[in-house]
């Protein structure tokens, strides 16, 4: 009888979370939310072909499918964890309809305070980090087709331009964008593929890699990185029409990435080799043609994309500190939410060190934001009985049910915090720190040919 009432409710919630589309046909639903998540490995596109020189073509591509994998299993967590989340708050009569869910809210519900806050100093600092490296992403890639100005002028530039982001509201309001994003990013990692095969191989060309355990490591940090960028899977989930769908829409998604990521990455490693390994952006060793301009302008188009749906969240968080999240006013909260723009601007123009940032903010946030910390509260959660008898929903049979979904998850945190944070933390702040020495903090164009400087 208890177990009945149980799914009875766990029903009711469903409907709940489905209320506003009803009217919508299924695979319509399944379509929108695949092009809803996807497309969201912009500027780390550019930067595989540079991990894959540190790291070897077959460690590269062993390591995008096992990252791929793991990145859609912690996905999948979150998930659950928020849906669990959800539907025991509705079981308390709570209404969200005016109120946008967080990942540090799921901890606090699930687990406490402390909980809470360990997830929001993870989240909000890879989210900051994350908003950083779009910035210097978009002025890395708009010098390719614009050399006038230095890399720092862009910088500056572009931090005015994605300041904007500001008055977007909420993840609603990027559906089509991200759509679009997911062309863009289609279009991109095909032309890296066809041009550099097209280009042929550089005179000389030499595969040294893996010839260091810091490159190696380093290497490895980007592509955990590249799969671990769910940081955002809450509020994303909290604007689908059926967030309990989004598992399942994130593998497929997952799946799609690696049809752009394995051809692009190792079609321009296998062009150029060694020499990846001083040029972090893909575009500075292609020829400038059409079509590369084309991609150049479309990646800055989706990392401003990119970078609103990494401030977001952020946004939401000050919104709540201050007290002005549940306000009508667009530009009230506009102006509440500049402060927070401000110090990603500045960041972005101390270590514009493209490539090796990612590996840096992979190693000391997404090890911690994206896998442990969503594995460790996933056990947690459910170490009770009582939890795991009525938890909304249950573990497939086909994983071995609790056992076996324990086994993964403790897989995942040692796996994560030995080669991820450990090594991977190591050989990062080795490789960044060589980066200040070389080029300097607030260097005014990171990598660039001599004479442009």
């Amino acid at each position: 009888m208890a177990s009945e009432k149980v799914e009875t409710v766990v029903a009711g919630n469903y409907i709940e979370m489905e209320r506003e589309e009803e009217d919508s046909k299924s695979s319509k639903s399944k379509l929108s939310s695949f092009f809803w998540h996807g497309g969201s490995v912009a500027q780390v596109l550019l930067t595989l072909p540079y991990s894959f020189s540190q790291l070897g073509l077959l460690s590269g591509i062993l390591l995008q499918l096992f990252y791929g994998l793991m990145g859609s299993w912690t996905a999948y967590l979150i998930s659950i964890l928020y849906v669990e989340y959800r539907t025991r708050k509705e079981r308390e009569k709570v209404d969200f309809r005016n109120h946008v869910i967080q990942w540090f809210e799921v901890l606090d519900g699930l687990l406490g305070k402390h909980w809470r806050n360990i997830g929001l100093f993870f989240n909000c600092t890879f989210l900051l980090f994350g908003s950083v490296i779009q910035l210097i992403a978009c002025a890395s890639n708009i010098y390719y087709i614009n050399d006038n100005l230095d890399k720092r002028t862009w910088t500056y530039i572009f931090g005015a331009c994605c300041a904007t982001t500001v008055f977007i509201p909420s993840f609603h309001n990027y559906r089509i964008w991200s759509f679009l994003g997911l062309i863009m990013t289609s279009f991109t990692a095909w032309y890296l593929t066809i041009a550099s095969l097209l280009h042929g191989q550089v005179e000389g060309v030499k595969h040294s890699g893996p010839t260091k355990m810091v490159l190696y490591f380093t290497g490895a940090t980007n592509i955990l990185y590249t799969f671990g960028g769910h940081a955002v899977t809450v509020e994303i989930m909290h604007a689908m029409w059926k967030p309990q769908k989004f598992k399942s829409i994130y593998l497929l998604a997952t799946l799609y990435v690696l049809t752009l990521t394995l051809p692009s990455a190792s079609a321009v490693y296998w062009a150029f080799g060694d020499m990846l390994l001083t040029h972090s952006n893909a575009f500075s060793l292609l020829p400038r043609t059409g079509f590369r301009d084309t991609a150049v302008i479309l990646m800055l188009i989706h990392q401003f994309i990119t970078f609103g749906f990494a401030c977001t969240p952020l946004y939401f968080v000050w919104e709540k500190f201050i007290g002005v999240h549940n306000t009508k006013s667009t530009f009230k909260r506009a102006l509440a939410r500049l402060p927070v723009v401000i110090p990603i601007w500045f960041l972005a123009i101390i270590f514009p060190f493209f490539g090796p940032i990612n590996s840096t903010v992979g190693s000391l946030l997404v090890s911690f934001t994206v896998y442990i910390i969503p594995a460790l509260a996933h056990m947690i959660t459910f170490a009770p009985a009582a939890a795991r008898e009525n938890a909304v929903e249950r573990p497939p049979k086909c994983l071995g049910g609790w056992a076996g979904l324990y086994s993964l998850n403790i897989f995942v945190v040692v796996w994560v915090l030995v080669v991820g944070f450990g090594f991977g933390g190591w050989a990062s702040m080795l490789n960044f720190i060589q980066q200040v020495d070389k080029f300097g903090l607030f260097t005014k164009c990171y990598q660039c040919p001599p004479h442009k400087v």
